[in-house]
């Protein structure tokens, strides 16, 4: 029960057992203190790794696009009943994000801690057209948007990298 003292306490509006609120913070994930976003990334990279290890490129490219889809219904369900924008503890855009980026890569750990530091410096920074999205689309697209087409250039630069990476 300790642990739960630093959760980030859920805002009104929603249930903690609603399916978009799972959904949404990642089951919890969102909730831990500080960075939520790299929490959520950070939960990706397992079920990414999984997901590459069952069935491939494939298997995780079609998981992110499901993550994508299911997120922005979550994210637009817990935007209207909490009231807020974009809320922090809301990571399912960043597991989505980070899954995309994964996609470009094998499943090696090398690859995915660069991945997952990529992913997380141009979600920040929100290159255009992330930043134009961030502050032009509203609502569970909204919330969606930005970490996707971040998520786009990631994929391409990890790709590069990991090309390099493999020279002799």
């Amino acid at each position: 029960m300790h642990s739960l003292i630093f959760l980030t306490p859920p805002r009104p509006g929603i249930s903690p057992l609603h399916p978009a609120f799972l959904l949404s913070t990642w089951f919890g994930a969102g909730l831990l203190p500080r960075a939520p976003g790299t929490w959520g990334s950070l939960a990706a990279l397992p079920c990414a790794w999984l997901l590459m290890g069952w069935g491939g490129t494939i298997a995780l490219l079609g998981a992110a696009v499901i993550a994508a889809l299911v997120g922005w219904w979550a994210a637009a369900v817990y935007v209207r009943l909490t009231g807020e924008d974009d809320p922090k503890e809301v990571v399912i855009d960043e597991v989505a994000g980070q899954w995309l980026v994964l996609a470009a890569v094998p499943a090696e750990p090398m690859l995915y801690l660069v991945g997952f530091i990529l992913f997380r410096i141009l979600d920040i920074w929100k290159p255009w057209p992330a930043s134009l999205a961030d502050r032009a689309v509203g609502g569970g697209l909204g919330v969606m948007l930005d970490d996707l087409l971040a998520a786009l250039y990631g994929a391409a630069i990890l790709a590069l990298f990991s090309l390099w990476w493999s020279l002799p």
